[in-house]
C-alpha cells in the first residue's frame, strides 16, 4: 500500500494543479514538524518523522518498535534520493500545499511498515548511530580524549553500572560499551538502539540552552552535550592508568576495562563539567537547598512545556551541583521570563537513559516493562518507592505523557533533603519543606508547581 501511495503522490506532484483527493487527504492527514539539526557541522540531517496523533498513538503505541524509530532517523538511500528529487521538483510547481499531508503520511507508512522494506533498505542500528554522531566510521577512544587534554592528564571521576566517567580538560567524557557479548559488571551491554535514542534526546535538550528571543522555553539546567562519538577498540593505556588509580583510591565496583575485546564498541558522551552529584555535595544551609529545589523544578517545567519531557530517574546521583559567582539564573517558560536567586549554586541534571521526550518528530522512551527488577527494590527505600509509584502512574504505558512522574521525583528530592542531607536549617525551615512536600503531592506537573507554589516566591527576582 505504501509503494502504491508513493507512486500516486509522485504522479500528483507532476500535475501542476495538484489537487488532492479530499477523502484520501482526510484519511492520511498528519501534521508535520521541522527536523532537528545535526549535532556537529557535518552535512547530515535527520529526515522528518511524523509524531502520531493522540488517538492513533494510544491504540497502536506498542507497534512502534525501536527498529522502526531507527529507520525513521536514517532512511534508505533510495528514499533519500526520492526526497531530494521531490525537493527539486517542488520549486517548479505551484499549488502543492495540499500534497504535504499526503507526503507525510506516505513517509510514515513506509517507515512503520517492516513488510514494505526490502533487504537493501535495511539500515543497522550502528550505522544509524554513526550518522547521528556525524561519523562514517568509529573513532578510537584516544582520538576523542586527545581533543580535550593530553592523555596523561585524563582522570577518572566516576562510574556506573553501564559506563565510566573521565575528566578531560574542562569536559567529562562518559564511556558506555555497546553491542558486545561480554557482560559488563554482570549486566548485558546496552544496544545501539538504546544509545541512539539517548543521543537524540540529549541533543534535543541542548536546544533549551538557547536564549534566542524566538524561543518560548529555555533553561540551562540540563547538562550540555558537547559532542557524541562512536568508538571502537581497546581502552587506551592512559585510560587504563586513570581507571586503576581510581580503583586504588576508591575501590571500583566495576570490571577492569582490560577485559573488553579488541573490537569492542562504545558511545562517548562529551559533557559539560557540571560539578559534584548531590549525594557527595555538601550543602551549607537552607538557602542552598531551596535554590536546588527551585532550579530542578523550573528546569523540569521548561522541558515539560517544550518537549513533554519526563526524566524518570532523577535520584541524587543524577543532580550535579557547583558553586558559582552568578547571583541569578534565568528560565523562560512558555514565553514568560523567570529569574531566580541562586544562593551561589548552579544545578545540572544528567543521565537521560530512562527519560521520555517528544522531539516533535518522534516520541523517545525506554519501555521499563522490560526491566521488572527496577521495581523490586527494598520497601521503604525512597528511590525504589519512586520507581513503583511511576509504574502506578503510567500503568506500564511508558510511551505516554505523564508529567506527574516529574512530581514524584521532586517529592523524592524533598525527602532526601529532609532525611539524608545535613545542612544548617531551623525548625521553621523544616516546617516549610514539609508543607511544600504536602502541596507538591497535589500537583500534576513540575510546571504547575513552579507557577503555583509559594515556596519559590522569595527566590523570584522577576
Amino acid at each position: 500500500m505504501s509503494s502504491r501511495l508513493e507512486k500516486w503522490l509522485i504522479a500528483k506532484k507532476l500535475n501542476y494543479s495538484c489537487e488532492p483527493s479530499s477523502t484520501l487527504s482526510k484519511i492520511l492527514e498528519t501534521p508535520t514538524m521541522p527536523p532537528l539539526g545535526p549535532m556537529s557541522g557535518d552535512d547530515f540531517s535527520i529526515v522528518d518523522v511524523i509524531t502520531p496523533e493522540k488517538a492513533v498513538f494510544e491504540t497502536n503505541s506498542k507497534l512502534h518498535s525501536v527498529h522502526s524509530r531507527i529507520r525513521s532517523y536514517l532512511p534508505s538511500k533510495g528514499v533519500l534520493e526520492r526526497n531530494s528529487l521531490a525537493q527539486k521538483s517542488s520549486s517548479m510547481f505551484v499549488g502543492r500545499e495540499g500534497c504535504e499531508d499526503i507526503e507525510g503520511a506516505v513517509k510514515k507508512l513506509s517507515l512503520a511498515s517492516t513488510s514494505s522494506l526490502s533487504d537493501h533498505d535495511y539500515v543497522d542500528p550502528v550505522t544509524a548511530l554513526l550518522a547521528v554522531c556525524g561519523q562514517s566510521v568509529p573513532s578510537t577512544l584516544l582520538e576523542v580524549f586527545s581533543k580535550y587534554c593530553e592523555p596523561e592528564n585524563i582522570v577518572k571521576v566516576g562510574e556506573g553500572t553501564y559506563g565510566e566517567a573521565f575528566k578531560a580538560g574542562n569536559t567529562v567524557c562518559k564511556i558506555v560499551p555497546i553491542d558486545g557479548d561480554l557482560l559488563v559488571n554482570g549486566e548485558v551491554q546496552k544496544r545501539s538502539e538504546e544509545l541512539l535514542e539517548e543521543a537524540i534526546l540529549s541533543r534535543t535538550l541542548n536546544n533549551l540552552r538557547s536564549h534566542d528571543a524566538d524561543f518560548d522555553n529555555s533553561c540551562t539546567t540540563f547538562i550540555e552535550t558537547l559532542d557524541l562519538r562512536v568508538c571502537q577498540g581497546p581502552y587506551d593505556p592512559a585510560l587504563v592508568k586513570a581507571w586503576e588509580y581510581w580503583d586504588e583510591k576508591h575501590g571500583s565496583e566495576n570490571d577492569h576495562p582490560k577485559e573488553f575485546p579488541e573490537k569492542q564498541c562504545y558511545v562517548v558522551f562529551v559533557l559539560q563539567h557540571g560539578g559534584k552529584d548531590l549525594e557527595s555535595f555538601v550543602l551549607l544551609n537552607f538557602d542552598e537547598a531551596q535554590s536546588l529545589l527551585v532550579q530542578v523544578t523550573a528546569g523540569l517545567a521548561v522541558a515539560e512545556a517544550a518537549y513533554e519531557f519526563e526524566h524518570r530517574d532523577l535520584h541524587w546521583g543524577n543532580i550535579l551541583l557547583r558553586r558559582n559567582e552568578s547571583a541569578t539564573v534565568q528560565f523562560i517558560l512558555e514565553g514568560k521570563k523567570m529569574i531566580f536567586r541562586t544562593s551561589g549554586l548552579l544545578i545540572s541534571i544528567i543521565d537521560f537513559t530512562l527519560s521520555r521526550i517528544n522531539t516533535g518528530q518522534d516520541i523517545l522512551f525506554l519501555d521499563l516493562t522490560s526491566d521488572p527488577y527496577l521495581f523490586k527494590g527494598p520497601k521503604g527505600d525512597r528511590q525504589a518507592e519512586t520507581y513503583r509509584k511511576m509504574k502506578e502512574v503510567t500503568e506500564d504505558f511508558w510511551e505516554g505523557s505523564f508529567p506527574k512522574t516529574n512530581v514524584l521525583w521532586l517529592l523524592y528530592l524533598v525527602d532526601i533533603l529532609l532525611l539524608k542531607k545535613s545542612f544548617d536549617r531551623s525548625s521553621k525551615n523544616e516546617r516549610d519543606l514539609r508543607s511544600f512536600k504536602k502541596r507538591l503531592s497535589k500537583y500534576n506537573s513540575a510546571k504547575e508547581a513552579i507557577i503555583s507554589d509559594p515556596f519559590f516566591s522569595n527566590l523570584l527576582v522577576v
